[in-house]
């Protein structure tokens, strides 16, 4: 049987802060990932699915 999945808390104060600060931080476009980082990821991410025994 399969573990029940617990509700998401709800952030308040400093926490929430905090949070929202950093989600804002994190999707600023000096934070994005190369064109080239991502094509090696993927890359290496295919090798990994092709070789997997699912």
């Amino acid at each position: 049987m399969a573990t029940p999945i617990k509700e998401t808390p709800i952030l308040y104060g400093e926490d929430a802060e905090r949070f929202l600060k950093e989600a804002i931080e994190n999707e600023k476009p000096e934070n994005k990932v190369s064109q080239e980082e991502y094509d090696r990821a993927m890359k290496h991410y295919n090798e990994l699915m092709e070789n997997a025994e699912i």
